[in-house]
């Protein structure tokens, strides 16, 4: 199994190729970084943001037609949310094996600071390799500095370790261990 990085062209530029390396080393599957060739859908001009299950079922729709296999995550850079939360760094449908997220909240210039490629992206591969997690059957966790602890703050974001916590990570090898042992 491989993960697609689809990186969109609005995108934050030349972070591609390190942030893919970098959910690698933390989700232990190897992961590829493609021009992004799915349309963006969902926007909604009155929230000035992007319905994040819409997205999805358009990548889903794309995954299915184009008979892709493997997990994809799409990186965006327009704000996103959905019914029930007014903002999200990203989301996942394990079922139909995609995910979305979204640099807008991502980076220091949201929240009024100077801008830092490297907080930038820590929080991509942070929050990407939550979503990933998801599209690999994981749940939520409780552990706060586990990549499976769902932030609802940039502090609490930032205060997680790219790294799953031991229960977490025993989950992710037993999922990951029959995928192994068929190649």
């Amino acid at each position: 199994m491989r993960l697609d990085i689809f990186w969109d062209q609005l995108s934050p530029k030349g972070l591609q190729l390190p942030v893919c390396r970098m959910i690698e080393a933390v989700t232990g599957l190897s992961a590829e970084v493609f021009e992004n060739p799915v349309r963006i859908m969902g926007f909604v001009n009155e929230r000035k943001q992007i319905d994040a299950q819409v997205q999805l079922d358009h990548l889903a729709t794309f995954k299915h037609h184009h008979h892709l296999a493997d997990p994809i995550l799409l990186v965006v850079s327009q704000d996103l949310f959905n019914h029930g939360h007014s903002a999200l760094f990203g989301l996942a449908r394990e079922a139909a094996g995609v995910a979305v997220v979204s640099t807008a909240r991502l980076s220091n210039e949201y929240y009024g600071l100077d801008a830092c490629d490297s907080d930038l992206m820590d929080r991509i591969v942070t929050e990407g390799a939550h979503e990933v997690g998801h599209l690999l059957g994981l749940d939520h966790c409780s552990d706060r500095e586990c990549i499976m602890f769902c932030p609802d703050t940039l502090d609490e974001l930032n205060g997680k370790k790219k790294s799953f916590c031991t229960t977490c990570k025993k989950q992710l090898e037993e999922r990951l261990l029959p995928q192994i042992d068929q190649i």
